[in-house]
């Protein structure tokens, strides 16, 4: 028997194919757009995944401005940080956020669902949201996806 047809390869930074897709966030609900963003951004649905290489796909959101949240997540969710002093911690509802600009909603979401560590800041690099229809990435010529078609 050969066995060397049996021998899995792992790809690296130079190998992988990266594509760029788009996707729409019209009437999606914030956490479910994003935990499958995140699965596209690490590259979990390419059969030649790798944990340790960023082999994800460069995704463009569009539309982040008519984005859905279930029950009264928009002013009952907190989202914490700290800033390292005594008494520092401090609370931020998605509201909040979103009035900010909902490029920093669906971006914390987006992250807390990625790795902490080196790698995933660097694939959080590869998500780009917009607020409208428009996007600047047409010369890469991303392709569209249906998100609600992957699991």
């Amino acid at each position: 028997m050969n066995t060397l047809s049996y021998k899995t390869v792992s790809i690296n930074a130079e190998t992988a194919k990266k594509e760029w897709v788009v996707v729409d966030a019209k009437d999606q609900v914030v956490g479910r757009l994003a935990s499958k963003v995140a699965k596209l951004l690490r590259g979990k649905y390419k059969p030649s995944f790798t944990p340790h290489v960023d082999c994800g796909d460069n995704v463009i959101i569009i539309n982040a401005s008519k984005i859905q949240m279930t029950g009264k997540k928009w002013t009952d969710k907190e989202y914490l940080s700290y800033t390292g002093y005594p008494g520092g911690q401090r609370s931020v509802t998605p509201e909040k956020l979103f009035q900010k600009g909902p490029e920093k909603l669906v971006k914390k979401v987006v992250k807390g669902m990625l790795p902490k560590n080196k790698l995933g800041a660097k694939q959080l690099d590869n998500l780009y949201v917009f607020e409208g229809e428009e996007h600047d990435k047409q010369a890469q010529q991303p392709k569209v996806i249906d998100i609600n078609s992957l699991r």
